[in-house]
């Protein structure tokens, strides 16, 4: 199994096994390189048993089609959804449909696999009440027609193509309505016609109306709209099909109950193109006079990639008039993975490396949302990026205003991070309900602002941080001293905490779905973003110890020892500590870095000690880690 292909695929097996069904399990955006060469691209799915769609784009060469494969067309079967040609055969493109994903061919024209160019695939699998894949022959009878289907509910969204010959891809809304045409193939707005789809699709059947029942073989793609019935507990929505309307000058936040992470935006009330996102290439939240977009796609042109701004918010999207035109608009959106943290291994979910001169520089074995790196040796800043900025840093110790960090801080592979990263250490993390999560947020205006989040449990640990301008890094720990929701901490100073000060975290507690910021990290008219950590059994710990001044075991439930541990004195001034298992936790001299400073990294001391169960801070640490009666928080990862 290749680097790409390294996702833990538990998920599927369980999923078959009559256990939860997760949007991990059914839908997965994978970005590749084209290699020319057979490839097998393996993302999760369970393509050949359960069948399912893969719809293939080349992302930076225009002239590239949308193609669109099926299992219940077969493989090297293509359409196009930017033409309204007849199904074609190209036998060196979408291959086989597999248990663990689909293969690819030695493609040479560039439709699925050309080498020297990259691709995204969104694939699709079969599920009741997600997605489902109908073929019928038409009669030519010139009345309407009944189509049975398997999707278990009704259909939020149905696109109908004609497959052995030309003819456009239909669209039928439910929020736009019966009678309402528009086209996956062109921009032109939604029209009144009484021969498509006359009457609303039920649970069990469609009605394409006497305009979809020529002497043709068709094949339709149909959606599910906001069925409560995936997740751990089975009452969570992945998809939502609904519609907004923009006004001049007006952002317009839609809430759909969960963060996308694939979005398809069609203006049906006059003509525009439609627009295609995904988390993978680029789903930003960018802020007023902020020069980043998201990466976007048009699925009726075989454009390459631009941009427009789309940002996502813990509970839907928000879209900006002045960006898009005013008018009504269509959508589709796929909740962002929602398999809990308990379903991966700790190295699915955090890894620590030494960078390289490479794409990607920092291998993780996993797409990353949250990165952080600095330089071994040299004097510098902590550069912290996440997958729902784009391209954008920002740094501690000195807390600067987010800055263009360039394509060379790409987040789009599979499998690690940015690139030219040598000479770099570099921490990164995946987004899991249970372990951690990121929120771009604005400020309030008021003395608190609660925000919503998508953790799933309540945070441990939270890092707040304004990113519109220069300002502290606040820092929320559970057993800090006091009232933890009452106090504070800063991670770019050495300062203890401060207590009885709602300044920080509005003294409320966090909740699973909530959290409260003061008035510094509220301000009227910032920009934010929250990082929030939680424990997680064997694989993270949230926690405290009290200092002894000898050799101290800090028990984490974890079996084979820690890979990252962050320590901070709390009843007094002292350094922030960050080991890892690549600087080195070992018995001798373990070399450590300081977040609150731009200081090299430390070297011959021996601070900390490898325990199989958390870590062993020895009885050589200073005050700063161990001193007799001195309490301490901490964080450590598996």
């Amino acid at each position: 199994m290749s680097r790409a292909s390294s996702k833990l695929l538990a998920g599927a097996a369980g999923a078959a096994g009559g256990g939860p069904v997760y949007v991990d399990d059914v839908f997965s955006t994978f970005v590749y390189q084209g290699t020319s060469s057979n490839q097998d691209i393996v993302n999760g799915l369970d393509l050949s048993g359960e069948g399912g769609l893969v719809w293939v784009k080349g992302r930076p060469n225009a002239g590239y089609s949308h193609n669109l494969y099926d299992t219940a067309r077969g493989v090297t079967k293509r359409l196009a959804s930017n033409s309204n040609a007849a199904e074609s055969t190209y036998a060196n493109s979408v291959t086989a449909f597999n248990s663990t994903g689909f293969s690819l061919g030695s493609d040479a024209n560039g439709e699925a696999n050309y080498s020297g160019s990259t691709y995204v695939s969104w694939s699709f699998r079969k599920q009741k009440k997600f997605f489902d894949i109908v073929k019928w022959q038409g009669t030519a009878s010139g009345a309407g027609i009944t189509v049975s289907h398997n999707l278990g509910s009704i259909p939020g969204m149905i696109i109908v193509k004609p497959v052995g010959q030309a003819g456009n891809w239909n669209v039928y809304h439910r929020s736009v309505g019966t009678s309402k045409e528009f086209y996956l193939n062109y921009s032109y707005a939604a029209s009144t016609n009484a021969g498509f789809f006359p009457t609303a699709p039920d649970a069990s059947n469609f009605y394409p109306g006497s305009s979809l029942n020529a002497n043709a073989e068709y094949v339709a793609y149909l959606f599910a709209h906001n069925e409560q019935e995936f997740g751990e507990d089975s009452d969570e929505a992945i998809t939502h099909c609904g519609t907004l309307t923009l006004t001049s000058g007006n952002v317009t936040n839609v809430n759909i109950g969960f963060e996308p992470q694939w979005l398809l935006i069609k203006k049906y009330s006059a003509g525009q193109s439609w627009q295609l996102f995904d988390n993978m290439r680029g789903l930003v939240s960018a802020y007023d006079g902020d020069s980043f977009s998201s990466v976007v796609l048009n699925p009726d042109t075989d454009a390459a990639e631009s941009s427009l701004q789309a940002a996502p918010l813990a509970n839907g999207f928000a879209i900006d008039a002045n960006n898009w035109g005013t008018g009504d608009y269509a959508y589709v959106a796929i909740r962002r993975p929602n398999k809990p943290a308990s379903e991966f291994a700790a190295t699915k979910l955090f890894n620590v490396d030494a960078g390289a001169n490479t794409t990607p520089g920092f291998d993780t074995g996993f797409p990353v949302d949250t990165g952080i790196f600095r330089s071994y040796g040299y004097t510098g800043d902590f550069d912290i990026m996440s997958r729902l900025t784009g391209l954008r840093r920002l740094d501690f110790p000195s807390g600067g205003t987010e800055a263009n960090k360039g394509a060379g801080a790409q987040m789009d592979h599979m499998d690690g991070w940015s690139t030219s990263a040598g000479g770099k250490i570099g921490w990164a993390w995946q987004r899991a309900p249970g372990y951690f999560d990121v929120v771009c947020y604005t400020g309030s205006g008021g003395s608190t602002n609660t925000l919503n989040h998508n953790l799933g449990v309540v945070p441990e640990m939270m890092w707040v941080k304004r990113r519109d301008s220069s300002d502290s890094w606040w820092i929320y720990h559970k057993d800090m001293t006091g009232t933890p929701h009452n106090a504070y901490l800063i991670l770019t100073t050495q300062a203890a905490v401060v207590t009885s000060n709602d300044s920080g975290f509005g003294n409320t507690a966090p909740t699973a779905t909530q959290f409260t910021v003061g008035g510094f990290p509220a301000a009227s008219s910032g920009t934010f973003i929250a990082y929030l950590f939680a424990t997680v059994d064997g694989i993270s710990k949230l926690g405290s110890y009290t200092g002894t001044g000898s050799n101290l075991n800090v028990d984490c439930g974890f079996s084979a020892g820690a890979r990252f541990i962050l320590i901070k004195r709390t009843d007094a001034t002292g350094n922030w500590y960050l080991f890892d298992s690549v600087q080195g936790i070992v018995a001798g001299n373990d070399p450590y870095l300081v977040p609150n400073s731009t200081a090299a990294q430390v070297t011959g001391t021996d601070y900390i000690d490898p325990l199989s169960s958390g870590f062993t801070v020895t009885s050589a640490a200073p005050a700063g880690l161990n001193y007799n009666g001195g309490t301490y928080i901490f964080y450590a990862i598996a």
